[in-house]
């Protein structure tokens, strides 16, 4: 019988599960939210040093492409000259183009490379609300 009224008792408040204070709450919202800042900062780092890069390399191919078509011009008029001249002229050409096609191709390759911005914040947010939703 004593055993019934003990389990019938309520269990006195000092027993019962801790609860999360809502300072501890806040604490760990603030503590989310900059690292998520954090994460943020650095991509935007690499964003900004991925777009200049392409800025770089563009302006690079926008010089050599201008160099081919001097070249080709000279060529050109340069053409009715001595045959060494217009040689000299074609093999400047021919150097000019393929660093016009190396600097093309680099663009190329840190478009396609490039994540989508933001990526792993985006992951790193999902992840989150995964854990907190039941």
């Amino acid at each position: 019988m004593d055993d019934e009224i003990t389990a019938q008792r309520p269990v006195p408040p000092s027993q019962e599960a801790p609860r999360p204070s809502l300072k501890r709450l806040g604490g760990a919202a603030v503590g989310l939210f900059q690292s998520h800042l954090e994460l943020l900062g650095i991509e935007l780092q690499e964003e900004k040093s991925r777009t200049f890069q392409l800025f770089i390399f563009s302006g690079l191919s926008l010089i050599f492409g201008l160099l081919v078509i001097i070249g080709a011009s000279a060529a050109i008029l340069v053409a009715c000259w001595d045959e060494y001249r217009l040689s000299a002229v074609l093999g400047l050409c021919l150097l000019y183009g393929l660093g016009l096609l190396a600097c093309v191709f680099r663009a190329i390759q840190l478009v396609r490379r490039g994540e989508a911005p933001f990526h792993a914040t985006l992951e790193e947010l999902a992840r989150n609300r995964e854990r907190l939703l039941p």
